[in-house]
């Protein structure tokens, strides 16, 4: 069997696993990387870029449904769905082809292709026929679907997003099983497109959303486009050759559908990984536990990065994952922790930030600010909205949550803000022009001023 020994070991060549490998080659470090594919990162193949290209197909026919408001007349909106989704895997493709470059890019010496199995704590077989001799190992394998039982009876027209954008034409019917982000930016997406969708959810919150007057909010302004259904149970079974999707709990009905979005989340790819022949320690689903800001699990030299470990399954959570694993697997320093920041691209977007409503310490304060008094929402015809900020007693500024068409920018700027440490007060000083939707982020701030932050 060939032996390959090296400095780092990296399973998987996606988005954690390419910038560990950057990481650990630029501090020196003899790196390579195992891919049982052919490369790619799940947000440019069935993610971030595909999704988002939904999206805005869907924006468009959207906008110019209403158009009218400002007294432009365009006539009927007629959706072409084969050139909606060509545009899409076109696009798509060029993305993931990009990231693809990169895997190739790696001196061959410091590729290998198959799938790694741990014989001991720092030590791997690849496929049987290669062993691998490392002084640390980071494992970035990412995650996979798995179709949830209840839907196993409608399997052939069960899709996640990995098959989705790979449809020969859009449905005209079509239930999306979960409520999660992922789930509501797909729905509302076909829906925009003319599909009639229905969104069945276990939890009772809408995009997980742990502010109750925000998750109100969106799910008032989502709820004006698709069907939602909170807080229940689903079954089904074919109806002829369609798929009857049946729910139970906070509401009771079906629908007959011509495919089924299973939008339930993904499970950790831990494959023929055998976790236990390392040596480390993991959770009741094989996960191994590990510590956020150096991405070892104990005192071992395994390392984690990317979808297979993290609560939040985001490409700037994967690559910043990677790249401090690959720094502390080569003997670099730790990283600090940068503030929570997830958002939902439907519209209104569905952003949070820092510390979760559900988690604020005692004397927190909250400062709000509606869209309906906000000039710009005004002017863009678009004022259902909400942006709540939350303060320390001290009136230190550590999370918020923003209901609001164009608020993935506010969140970005609320994130900078809670990394430096600002107050309220020195939020609110900043030079905020006008008219713009950053505002709110202002009028907010002043909110938890006028209660004493």
């Amino acid at each position: 069997m060939t032996v390959r020994r090296c400095d780092v070991a990296i399973i998987g060549a996606g988005t954690a696993g390419l910038h560990a490998y950057k990481r650990a080659t630029r501090l020196g470090a003899d790196a390579v990387v195992i891919e049982r594919g052919p490369g790619g990162s799940t947000c440019t193949a069935s993610g971030c870029i595909p999704s988002k290209l939904l999206i805005a197909a869907g924006r468009a026919a959207h906008r110019a449904r209403g158009a009218h408001l400002f007294g432009i007349d365009v006539g009927g909106v007629a959706i072409d769905g084969d050139a909606v989704l060509r545009r899409l895997r076109a696009e798509r493709d060029r993305s993931n082809g990009r990231i693809r470059d990169q895997y190739l890019r790696i001196p061959e010496a410091n590729r290998i292709g198959g799938e790694a199995r741990f014989t001991g704590p720092a030590s791997l077989t690849v496929d049987g026929r290669m062993m691998v001799e490392a002084r640390a190992v980071i494992v970035a394998a990412g995650a996979r679907l798995e179709v949830p039982p209840p839907l196993a009876p409608v399997r052939a027209l069960v899709h996640a997003h990995e098959t989705i954008f790979d449809i020969e034409r859009l449905p005209a019917s079509l239930a999306v099983i979960g409520a999660g982000p992922l789930g509501l930016e797909l729905a509302q997406a076909f829906a925009r497109l003319g599909v009639a969708v229905t969104v069945l959810g276990k939890s009772d919150a809408i995009g997980a959303l742990k502010d109750p007057a925000c998750e109100q909010a969106a799910r008032a302004a989502l709820d004006a486009e698709m069907a939602i259904h909170l807080g229940v149970e689903v079954e089904a079974s074919m109806a002829g050759a369609q798929a009857r999707v049946s729910w139970i709990g906070d509401s009771r009905g079906s629908v007959v559908v011509d495919l089924v979005l299973a939008a339930t989340g993904r499970s950790p790819a831990l494959g023929v990984l055998d976790l236990a022949a390392a040596g480390i320690e993991t959770d009741d689903a094989g996960v191994p536990l590990f510590d956020p800001a150096t991405r070892r699990c104990g005192d071992s030299a395994v390392f984690v990065a990317g979808d297979i470990g993290d609560r939040r399954p985001v490409l700037h959570e994967a690559a910043r994952g990677g790249t401090i694993a690959g720094q502390v697997a080569t003997g670099g320093a730790a990283c600090p922790p940068r503030p929570a920041l997830a958002i939902a691209f439907t519209e209104p977007n569905l952003v949070e930030v820092g510390t979760p409503f559900g988690s604020l310490p005692d004397g927190a304060i909250v400062g709000e600010a509606k869209a309906s008094d906000n000039a710009r929402s005004g002017i863009d015809g678009d004022d259902k909205g909400l942006v709540r900020l939350y303060a320390d007693r001290d009136g230190t500024l550590i999370g918020g949550t923003i209901v609001l068409t164009g608020g993935e920018h506010l969140g970005q700027s609320l994130a900078l803000a809670i990394d430096r440490g600002m107050d309220a007060t020195a939020f609110a000083d900043q030079a905020w022009y006008h008219p713009v939707l950053e505002e709110m982020l202002q009028s907010a701030a002043r909110d938890i001023l006028r209660q004493g932050g």
